[in-house]
């Protein structure tokens, strides 16, 4: 038994010298990056955020619930649904009510969680803002008007709808161990912008659908030259003080920095279904025209080299059990069953975090929780829509 506790004890050292020896290598090599990796991962801290301004916490007109017009069945197994992966909150929205508003334990109508790539959803509606503003002349320009460092090389035949449609063919890190990599610089480094023009072109553009953000990302870069503003006062001014949401931020890569704008807008669950109901009323909402009507039909136009993707927000057009991401990685996400309804327009954050759109149903479904692996898409909508009466 003492030679095992012994051979255990030293397995230990070794590994404790290793991990002490890779922090100071990255802290020599990247120092911010291995600060903010090490916050990550012992505090949950992804680094600074930009405030975006509202008009304090309010309770939204749709707060009255109006139950009747779903099953409590139907509801009931959405509730369990939600349950059973851990969620945060499940809202629902129908025939101009809110049916449902329910947080579970712990959790509240002030929580902010972590909603990742819902955020490209708002990114493709500030720039239809943009264009009707006349910051950006159309979709079909080449994004190197703005991205001068794209000129001289083959990005610069990326159009704008192109990047929209995450069909650009710019190069994309993916998941890797290496804590000073391309993956991680891109999530928590303090130069986002050198990053993601680092990028190379991969594929020619317009060739083939890759959904990864450094797209996105190269967006906001060319919404901020454009508009001569910081993205989140551009968002806080154009979409959020006109909605009625709650206070917001989004993270930057630095203090006054630039907002990563492929993720990471903290928001509300109400706040969410806001967003979700510019989709539904075609950019309008309390009577005013927020976005564009023209922009909002065209952003979910199902794209030619991927059916189920519009103007970064995802639609249900054609039914694929595993709807993949993209063709360098295998993640994928899981559905049961074909939608029952063939305009189904929802943002997808990491790991189920959902505002489902469904303008047939008047229906408009929100959940933010936990990261779930196994999701299933179908089973909200779905399930909801079988219980409509």
């Amino acid at each position: 038994m003492k030679p095992l506790l012994r051979v255990i004890k030293r397995l230990v050292q070794l590994i404790l010298i290793l991990t002490i020896g890779i922090v100071v290598w990255m802290y020599i090599d990247e120092p911010t990056l291995a600060t903010r990796v090490i916050k990550l991962a012992v505090l949950g801290d992804t680094g600074p955020t930009h405030a975006v301004a509202a008009n304090g916490f309010s309770e939204p007109s749709m707060t009255k619930l109006s139950p009747g017009t779903i099953d409590q069945e139907a509801i009931d197994q959405a509730l369990a649904y939600g349950t059973s992966t851990n969620s945060h909150a499940l809202l629902i929205y129908h025939q101009g009510r809110l049916v449902l508003e329910h947080y579970y334990p712990e959790y509240d109508a002030q929580t902010y969680s972590a909603t990742a790539s819902m955020h490209k959803s708002v990114l493709a509606m500030l720039i239809g803002i943009a264009i009707e503003q006349g910051h950006i002349q159309s979709v079909s320009e080449p994004a190197a008007n703005y991205i001068s460092e794209w000129a001289d090389d083959a990005r610069n035949e990326i159009t704008i709808e192109q990047l929209l449609r995450q069909t650009s063919g710019i190069d994309f890190p993916t998941f890797s161990f290496n804590p000073t990599g391309g993956f991680f610089k891109f999530f928590l480094g303090d130069d986002i912008t050198s990053v993601t023009l680092a990028e190379p072109a991969w594929t020619t553009a317009g060739s083939q659908f890759d959904y990864n953000n450094v797209g996105p990302q190269a967006l906001g870069i060319l919404l901020e030259r454009a508009t001569g503003q910081k993205y989140a006062d551009y968002l806080e001014q154009n979409l959020w003080l006109k909605i009625g949401v709650d206070p917001a931020s989004v993270q930057v890569d630095k203090e006054g920095g630039m907002a990563r704008t492929f993720c990471c807008l903290n928001a509300t669950a109400r706040s969410w279904l806001k967003i979700g109901l510019l989709h539904l009323n075609k950019g309008q909402l309390n009577g005013e025209q927020i976005v564009p009507e023209e922009w909002m039909y065209a952003s979910v136009v199902p794209g030619e080299k991927e059916a189920n993707y519009g103007y970064l927000t995802w639609l249900g057009t054609e039914y694929k059990k595993q709807q993949r991401y993209n063709s360098k990685g295998s993640t994928s996400v899981y559905h049961s069953e074909p939608y029952l309804m063939n305009d189904l327009i929802y943002f997808d954050g990491f790991g189920g975090q959902r505002v489902y759109v469904i303008p047939s149903e008047d229906l408009v479904i929100v959940r933010t929780g936990d990261v779930s692996m196994d999701w299933d898409d179908a089973l909200l909508p779905n399930t909801l829509v079988r219980g409509i009466h």
